[in-house]
């Protein structure tokens, strides 16, 4: 499933293998929350795009259209016609930022719908079904996303409860793979590490999980607040506990050099709304930094918003007509940017796998480390 090509240094050069095709790592997974990429990106351009794995939230799906009705149509991949590898994440994040009043218990979490505020129970089993009933090729882990910064019994109260979730989500799986009309029998559980910024929880809760042999792991729980050394610091005590020959995923991150340098820190796998987020609000990610096309400067430039960019925005259109569209409040602006955010993100993945093929990644890094997050 997950084999290590090359590394340099703690970097990794990998590839990941699951039933809907196979991923080259380090990789940036694409996030369509509800089953779509936020701008009117549609599942089957995003193969033109660099996208190699999408990712769908296990909650929102819940909520709407419900995951029983996703898989009487036939499961994710085919809903939204998307061929390529899924990953949903387990819903815990949204049950602990969207729900205010909610209770937690050692069964799972009692919570209001955010949409309607009804009452909605969710656990190990509960998050398990919905995302068998989805038919991603990973399924995440049902956890608790501590907010920081957390008192030290309370994040280690959390980590151990986690930790008990996570063998019963690993048992309700297996249960539902083994079912008969099974969206994706051969569907994989990653565990999640938490400990909130504490490194000596962060160890314990990932050799914990570790011994459990899962196909991949995750460190949560971090981008939430903490600064980025906080973060970087936090990978590097947990590095060293995760399985080698397993796929590392750094969940909800982030800028270019956040990528980066977690990269360097021996990470494969990346997810982040912020290319899609900040593309409809007009920040362009290049190669020298964050353009923000709303300025006046870009209202009679000519040149496309980056040069010899590959993209279908920088092929077609001028500075000036998207900065006039963003400006005019035409969706078609609101497209652009994100689907240049994600060739641009999709494409510095493929830079950097170029790099660490070629051995050259730690010049790489010290070149556009710091340089490819700052603005224009």
């Amino acid at each position: 499933m997950f084999t290590v090509l090359k590394t340099e240094d703690r970097a990794r050069r990998g590839e990941f293998t699951c039933p809907h095709g196979t991923a080259q790592t380090p990789v940036f997974m694409n996030v369509g929350t509800q089953g779509a990429i936020k701008g009117g990106v549609a599942a089957h351009e995003l193969r033109s795009l660099g996208t190699q794995i999408e990712l769908s939230n296990t909650y929102h799906l819940y909520e709407r259209p419900g995951d029983e009705l996703v898989k009487r149509m036939g499961g994710l991949h085919k809903f939204m016609d998307w061929d390529g590898p899924i990953l949903t994440d387990s819903g815990g994040f949204q049950v602990f930022s969207l729900a205010e009043l909610r209770q937690i218990k050692e069964e799972g979490v009692t919570f209001h719908s955010y949409l309607n505020g009804r009452k909605i129970f969710m656990g190990p089993e509960e998050s398990m079904r919905i995302q068998s009933n989805l038919g991603s090729d990973v399924a995440m882990a049902f956890d608790e996303c501590v907010k920081l910064p957390a008192p030290y019994e309370y994040a280690e109260a959390s980590a151990e409860r986690t930790y008990r979730w996570l063998v019963r989500c690993k048992a309700a799986l297996e249960a539902c793979n083994a079912e008969d009309g099974a969206v994706n029998p051969g569907q994989m559980l990653f565990g999640i590490n938490q400990g909130a910024t504490y490194a000596d929880l962060r160890i314990r809760h990932m050799e914990q999980i570790a011994a459990l042999d899962l196909p991949g792991y995750a460190i949560g729980g971090l981008a939430v607040g903490e600064s980025h050394q906080e973060m970087y610091d936090t990978i590097e005590a947990v590095e060293a506990y995760m399985p080698k020959d397993k796929p590392r995923y750094l969940m909800g991150v982030g800028t270019p050099t956040n990528i980066i340098e977690s990269v360097a820190r021996g990470v494969d796998f990346f997810d982040c709304v912020m290319p899609a987020r900040d593309g409809r609000h007009g920040h362009f990610f290049t190669w020298n930094g964050i353009m923000n096309l709303n300025n006046a400067k870009y209202a009679e430039d000519e040149h496309p918003v980056e040069e010899g960019c590959g993209c279908p925005v920088c092929q077609h259109y001028s500075r000036a007509y998207v900065r006039h569209l963003l400006h005019s409040g035409e969706i078609l602006g609101l497209r652009c940017g994100v689907v240049h955010n994600l060739w641009f993100y999709n494409h510095l993945m493929e830079r950097i796998r170029d790099e660490l093929d070629a051995g050259t990644f730690a010049a790489f890094r010290a070149r556009y480390s710091g340089a490819l997050d700052k603005r224009i």
